[in-house]
């Protein structure tokens, strides 16, 4: 199965070359001329974080690229049994040379919610950030085994 991230601007571009290539005689103003700096394909939809999960013998672990996320940009919630990251991505990339100057920024919000399993432990939810990735670290619950109890035929 394939998943497709929806934009709706892709629609107006294709309606844009079926509908206003195959009718000259209409004059529709061009998306993508009028707004040439923008890319449609990308700045539009935000910054959506790749996330990874593993389910290991004590815990299940969610695992998120946030690559230029600063550890105090990113939240961490539980709330009626649903786990939320989210946060703000700041990127400046500024670069002074005696024959140009550059400036280059980025900013995206961004939020992934799961839904816990049953059998966890969301009082001691940890998480922890290093070089840009985001690891939760959810505890299961430790239940007790059943043991089996043998009793005597008489």
């Amino acid at each position: 199965m394939f998943l497709t991230k929806y934009n709706p601007l892709r629609e107006l571009s294709e309606f844009e070359k079926k509908v206003v290539g195959g009718l000259p005689s209409l004059r529709f103003p061009s998306f993508s001329s009028e707004f040439p700096s923008l890319n449609f394909e990308g700045d539009l939809l935000g910054f959506a974080p790749v996330v990874n999960t593993r389910e290991g013998e004590f815990a299940y672990h969610v695992e998120a690229d946030l690559p230029g996320v600063e550890k105090e940009d990113i939240k961490v919630d539980v709330k009626d049994n649903i786990l939320t990251i989210s946060g703000e991505r700041k990127h400046k990339k500024e670069v002074k040379r005696d024959d140009y100057y550059k400036l280059e920024s980025s900013y995206g919000k961004f939020e992934r919610s799961f839904t816990l399993p049953k059998g966890v432990d969301a009082e001691n939810i940890q998480a922890s950030s290093e070089k840009g990735v985001l690891e939760v670290t959810i505890p299961k619950l430790k239940t007790e085994v059943e043991k089996t109890k043998k009793i005597e035929v008489k």
